[in-house]
């Protein structure tokens, strides 16, 4: 069975993204093969494109997908053919219209949420997730710094603080981002190209600062977000969108307040296939309620993934990509 696939034979820009027939095969012990109904975009793919995240190569793109099993290997118990599922897990390859991977991280989907939705939320939604409930503790009243708030990870961050009482303080870099997170949720929205963010920060904490900062932009946003916290406060870093943050000098934290400081990575989280089967779980309860509506901004077919990896790496996008296929 042939498989259009998007795969790169050596790192570089997005013309190094070629289309090719490949072979899906057959499921083996703990595997599944699924027909995609659609796949997500996510910088993740951009840094393994580029070569900031290593991988072997050649290799296929795409982390994210949704679509129809088509068969399941001996052990897997949890899916069957039929069911519809989506992902956002390793190894890479999503870019295709069917492939055999393990079916661990893969998830039964309800049938309420459609196949693009699916494939625009589980590695956004579980990021979320796990940047609310399994990095340091955030309740109702605490408030979160969160750059990049228009994004696809911004708008579902902005609707889920604000059904769990988090006061969101969200950045963008137009006025009319600015007024997509608050729409989506933000109690405030900075536009950091004509504010100081963090002045803005300290104004609305009457001086106090955030408990927590949530930066998926990195080396743009960094240093100065140190500057928007609390004493003892939270900085969350699980994103590189500007480029990496530079070595941090642990003496900075110190001097700044004791400040706490981690750099995640979601697929830390979703290791364990019980832990990634309930966080993605929480991100399908949290759609299927309507508390998180997943924003699609644009859509590309598969054959113009180079299009649409320019105009992620440009900025130049709001809410969640689909590749079509």
């Amino acid at each position: 069975m042939k498989s259009r696939t998007i795969v790169i034979e050596e790192n570089g820009g997005p013309e190094k993204l070629r289309l090719v027939d490949m072979e899906a095969g057959e499921p083996g012990p703990g595997e599944i093969r699924i027909r995609h109904g659609a796949c997500g975009l996510n910088f993740i793919d951009v840094y393994q494109r580029t070569g900031l995240y290593k991988m072997d190569l050649p290799h296929a793109l795409g982390m994210e997908a949704a679509g129809t099993i088509e068969a399941v290997g001996e052990g897997v118990t949890h899916l069957k053919p039929g069911d519809r599922a989506a992902y956002a897990c390793h190894p890479a390859g999503a870019y295709c219209e069917a492939r055999v991977m393990p079916a661990g991280q893969v998830c039964k989907m309800p049938d309420e949420i459609d196949f693009e939705t699916g494939a625009a939320m589980m590695l956004q939604g579980m990021t979320v997730q796990y940047l609310f409930h399994r990095t340091t503790p955030i309740s109702e009243g605490s408030r979160v710094l969160f750059h990049a708030a228009a994004g696809g990870v911004g708008q579902i961050a902005c609707q889920w603080a604000k059904s769990e009482g988090v006061e969101l303080i969200g950045t963008a870099g137009t006025d009319e981002k600015c007024a997509m997170a608050l729409e989506a949720g933000a109690a405030h929205c900075i536009n950091y190209k004509t504010e100081d963010f963090v002045a803005r920060v300290r104004e609305i904490t009457d001086g106090e600062g955030v408990d927590v900062v949530m930066d998926g932009v990195g080396a743009d946003t960094f240093e100065r977000s140190l500057d928007c916290l609390k004493p003892l406060g939270f900085m969350i870093s699980f994103g590189n969108a500007s480029g990496p943050v530079p070595p941090v000098n642990l003496l900075t934290l110190a001097a700044k307040g004791s400040l706490k400081l981690t750099r995640c990575s979601l697929f830390t989280h979703i290791a364990r296939p019980e832990d990634c089967q309930a966080m993605a779980r929480h991100v399908m309860d949290k759609v299927s309620s309507g508390a998180v509506k997943i924003h699609i901004g644009q859509r590309y077919p598969l054959e113009q993934i180079a299009e649409a990896h320019r105009a992620l790496e440009a900025r130049e996008t709001t809410g969640s990509t689909i590749i079509t296929l």
